[in-house]
This record gives structure tokens, C-alpha cells and sequence, in this order.
């Protein structure tokens, strides 16, 4: 495929699957929003409704809590994918099946791509300077790792064998899958303006309401990351099938090979 086609195809494949993808989607962000209030409201009463221990029990627990939907939405997202291209679509219940068979290895995946991440974030924020190549290097470690997910639903690998048959497939590929990793990112930042904008726009209307904007703030912050992560994920599989026809002609029908 060419770069807009690896643009462009993951959200065909979303649209092929949008039943069971929304209900998965719309499952997680509920939950994910409900434990965030839940803990919120209970930290602000412990802390006799402290502004900062507000803010910071509402950053924290939004972060956890998208980090879960990630999960969740990575793994069944895959799965869903893969299942609709081999031409035998799955719901959202034999998803989330696939993806509890799956998820010792795709656990190890994420705690590795998160603490990977955020490490060298964290050490290269110091040096303003460093900064953007430290971003660089992130989008090419993850790059080398993008297509390790699908490698364990579709061929049943460990993490371990994951990673290494992602790293060979994506032989190559790497500063293209660099460039898809950023342009994806410049377009959800795109939609995170007006998604976040919105409580603000609100407050000027209804007054500054403190527990209203901070369900719709997090709210808009959990809802931009499932639609990340789903459209990420769904890229995921793409790039898998095209690299391994680039590199396997997995897309070669021998004749006669069904009857055998």
C-alpha cells in the first residue's frame, strides 16, 4: 500500500466493523468515566474539597483509566480486524474472547510501550533541545514494534517472538510507519481543539461549574483516546497484512492449494 492508502484504510476498516467497534468503545469510555468521577469525588471529600487534590485525583485517574481503555480497545480492535479482512467478522464478545486468550502477552506489550515511552519523554524533557529528538526516537522504537500486536493474535506468538517477527517485518518500513505514526498524531490533535474547547465554551454560558466541567473535560479527554487508540490499532493491522505481502507474498493464492 502507499502512505494515503495506509492513511485512509484503517478507517474503512473501522467503518466495516462500526457496530462492534462502538460498542466496545462506548462500553470503556463509560466505565473508564464513571471510575474516574467515582474517585474524583471520593479523594475531593478525603481532602475536604481541595482544589489541587481535586485537579490531581482527576488527571491521575484519567490517565489510568485511558491507559485501561487502550488496553481493552488494542487488543480487541486487533482482533476484530484481523477476523473481518481473513473474511470472518467477529462481535464485540468474541473480541473481548480473543483478547482474554491473548492477554498475558499484549499485559507485557503495553507496560514496556508505556515505561519505554514515557522514560525517554522524561529524559529528554530537561534540555528543551532534546526534546524533539527524544519524540523522534519514540516514534521509531515504536515504529520497529507496530505491528507486534497483530503478530500475536494471528500467529498465537509470546511477547517476546512478537517483538522480534514485528522488528523483521518492519524491515525497511521504518520511516514510513514513522511518518503514519506522526501525521495520525497531528490529525487527533487536530480534533482534541474543539473536543476540549467545548466545557470552557459552556462555562462562559452556565457559569463556571466546577463538577460540570470536570466530567465533560475528562470526559473529552477518555473519548479522544478511544477513537485514537481504535483507528491506531486498526493501522496496526493494516500495516501487518501489507507488510506481510510486501515481504511473504502472504497475498499469493497457489492454485489448487484450498484442495489440499
Amino acid at each position: 500500500m502507499t502512505f494515503r492508502e495506509l492513511l485512509d484504510v484503517p478507517f474503512a476498516l473501522v467503518q466495516a466493523n462500526l457496530r462492534a467497534l462502538a460498542v466496545l468503545s462506548a462500553a470503556t469510555f463509560v466505565l473508564a468515566e464513571l471510575l474516574v468521577v467515582a474517585v474524583t469525588v471520593g479523594v475531593s471529600s478525603m481532602t475536604d474539597g481541595s482544589d489541587a487534590g481535586t485537579a490531581w485525583a482527576a488527571i491521575l485517574s484519567t490517565a489510568c483509566c485511558a491507559w485501561l481503555m487502550r488496553f481493552v480497545l488494542r487488543g480487541t480492535t486487533v482482533a476484530i480486524g484481523l477476523a473481518s479482512i481473513a473474511g470472518a467478522p467477529i462481535g464485540w464478545r468474541a473480541a473481548l474472547g480473543r483478547l482474554g486468550a491473548r492477554i498475558g502477552p499484549l499485559l507485557i506489550f503495553q507496560l514496556l510501550y508505556t515505561a519505554v515511552g514515557v522514560g525517554i519523554l522524561a529524559l529528554s524533557v530537561p534540555l528543551i533541545i532534546t526534546f524533539p529528538f527524544g519524540v523522534v526516537w519514540v516514534a521509531w522504537l515504536r515504529a520497529k514494534r507496530f505491528v507486534a500486536v497483530p503478530v500475536m493474535f494471528a500467529e498465537h506468538a509470546s511477547h517476546r517472538t512478537a517483538v522480534a517477527r514485528a522488528k523483521l517485518l518492519a524491515t525497511g518500513a521504518e520511516w514510513q510507519t514513522v511518518g503514519l505514526w506522526f501525521v495520525q498524531r497531528f490529525l487527533l490533535g487536530l480534533l482534541c481543539v474543539p473536543l476540549l474547547g467545548i466545557p470552557w465554551y459552556l462555562s462562559d454560558f452556565s457559569g463556571t461549574h466546577r463538577w460540570q466541567v470536570i466530567v465533560l473535560l475528562t470526559g473529552g479527554a477518555l473519548l479522544i483516546v478511544a477513537f485514537g487508540e481504535v483507528v491506531e490499532a486498526a493501522t496496526r493491522v493494516v500495516s501487518y497484512v501489507d507488510r506481510r505481502c510486501r515481504r511473504e507474498g502472504a497475498d499469493i493464492r497457489i492454485p489448487g492449494q484450498e484442495r489440499r
